[in-house]
C-alpha cells in the first residue's frame, strides 16, 4: 500500500506538469481573447486580463499589434523584449501576444527533475488577430532573423548577488511537449534570451541531500508503479480462482441434489439404493 501511495502521488504530478499545461493555455487564452474583444478597436496598448478566483496570483496581459510595427520597432512590453526585424510566420496584418506570469502557480505546473525554480514561470503566445471577430485564432511562430528575445526577471537579482548561484543559475525553457532546455544566464544577471515564443524561468541546482531525496523519490515511483501492477495481477488471479471455485462447488451441489435414491434397510441400517432397471426381453422373430 505504501509503493501504491507513492506511485498515486507520482502520478498525480506527472499529469498537473503535462496534461494541465495544455488545458492552462487554452484558459489563459481564452480569457485574452475577451479582453482583447473588449478593446479591439485599440492597438498596440497591453491590457490586463480579468481571470477566476481561483487563478488569483496569476497575472495575463494582451496586446494586439500590426506587423509593420513589429518589425520596425519590436515589442517592450511586460517581461520580454522583442527586438525589430521580427515577422510572423505566417505572414499576417494584425497579431495579438499574450503575456502570462505564472506566480505561485509557477511550480504547480512546471518542474525540472534536479533543480528548484528560483522564479516565476513567465511566458508568451503568438496569434493571427487580423480579425478579432474571428474566434478561431491560429498560433503564429516568431522568426527574429537571428536576433534574441530578451526575458527579464526582476525578483532574481538579490539571489544573483550571491557568486556560486550567479555561476549555477541557468535559464530553462519548457517546451509544449514536456521537454526543456537549459543555457547559462548570459550578463546581466537576470535576463535570458529566446529565439522564439514559450514559458521560461531561472532555475538554480538542488543541493546534494535535496538531490538524494529527489532520486530516492523517483526510484520510489517506479517500484510504486510495478508494485501496482503485481498487486492488481496478483488480485485478478485470485479473484478468477475463487469465482471457478464457487462455480465448481455450485455445480457439485446441484448434482448432488438432481439425484434421487431410494432406501433400503440392510440389517439394522439404512442405506441408499438406485431404483433396478431391467431392460424388457424382446421376443426375436425366427423367419422359416
Amino acid at each position: 500500500m505504501i509503493w501504491v501511495l507513492i506511485f498515486t502521488s507520482c502520478c498525480c504530478s506527472l499529469v498537473h506538469s503535462l496534461n494541465n499545461n495544455t488545458a492552462l493555455n487554452s484558459l489563459v487564452q481564452d480569457f485574452a481573447f475577451r479582453s482583447m474583444v473588449k478593446h479591439r478597436h485599440q492597438t498596440g496598448a497591453l491590457f490586463d486580463t480579468i481571470l477566476p478566483r481561483n487563478l488569483s496570483g496569476m497575472d495575463v496581459s494582451v496586446v494586439r499589434l500590426r506587423s509593420r510595427r513589429l518589425w520596425n520597432k519590436g515589442a517592450n512590453l511586460s517581461y520580454f523584449h522583442i527586438p525589430p526585424r521580427t515577422v510572423s510566420i505566417p505572414h499576417v496584418r494584425r497579431l495579438a501576444i499574450v503575456y502570462h506570469n505564472l506566480g505561485n502557480w509557477s511550480s504547480h505546473y512546471y518542474n525540472l527533475p534536479g533543480y528548484s525554480l528560483v522564479s516565476s514561470v513567465v511566458g508568451f503566445m503568438v496569434f493571427d488577430a487580423s480579425n478579432v471577430r474571428d474566434t478561431s485564432f491560429k498560433n503564429l511562430t516568431l522568426n527574429t532573423m537571428g536576433h534574441p528575445i530578451s526575458i527579464l526577471f526582476p525578483n532574481v537579482s538579490f539571489i544573483m548577488s550571491d557568486d556560486n548561484n550567479s555561476r549555477a543559475a541557468r535559464c530553462v525553457a519548457f517546451n509544449g511537449n514536456g521537454t526543456f532546455q537549459l543555457t547559462v544566464m548570459s550578463s546581466p544577471a537576470g535576463v535570458c534570451h529566446s529565439r522564439d515564443q514559450g514559458h521560461f524561468s531561472v532555475v538554480l541546482p538542488l543541493e546534494k541531500k535535496q538531490r538524494q531525496w529527489y532520486y530516492l523519490w523517483l526510484i520510489g515511483c517506479v517500484l510504486g508503479f510495478f508494485g501496482l501492477i503485481t498487486l492488481v495481477g496478483y488480485v485478478g488471479f485470485s479473484s478468477f480462482r475463487l469465482v471457478k471455485t464457487k462455480k465448481i462447488q455450485a455445480m457439485e451441489k446441484q448434482a448432488i441434489e438432481d439425484m434421487v435414491l431410494d432406501s433400503r434397510w440392510v440389517g439394522d441400517s439404512k442405506m441408499p439404493s438406485a431404483a433396478v432397471t431391467r431392460t424388457q426381453p424382446v421376443i426375436e422373430t425366427i423367419a422359416p
